[in-house]
């Protein structure tokens, strides 16, 4: 594919991208599944923090979503100590998909 190709498929098509894909073991489970949240609520804080020194406001969509995240990693850090108390491992599939709109 050249460039032009390339190029035109990027604004026309819809990309997906395998973030995580496999098998793992739920103690490389739980250091992934951390990783990923840890750094998505890093962001929205520092995000939220930068808005308020800018403007004198708190980024009410990032402070949302710190909630939600940190939420999401709770539930799923249950499941990864339950299948860890089964002696099982864990399938983790996670695809980026971005489309320009």
């Amino acid at each position: 594919m050249n460039t032009a190709q390339l190029k035109q498929k990027t604004l026309t098509d819809t990309n997906q991208q395998d973030l995580i894909k496999g098998e793992f073991s739920p103690e490389d489970a739980m250091e992934i599944i951390n990783h990923l949240f840890s750094e998505k609520i890093n962001f929205h804080g520092m995000r939220s923090f930068s808005n308020k020194v800018r403007f004198g406001e708190i980024d009410h969509v990032s402070e949302a979503r710190i909630v939600e995240l940190k939420q999401s990693n709770i539930e799923l850090n249950g499941v990864i100590k339950s299948a860890k108390s089964q002696g099982k491992t864990l399938k983790i599939e996670s695809v980026v998909t971005m489309e320009i709109i």
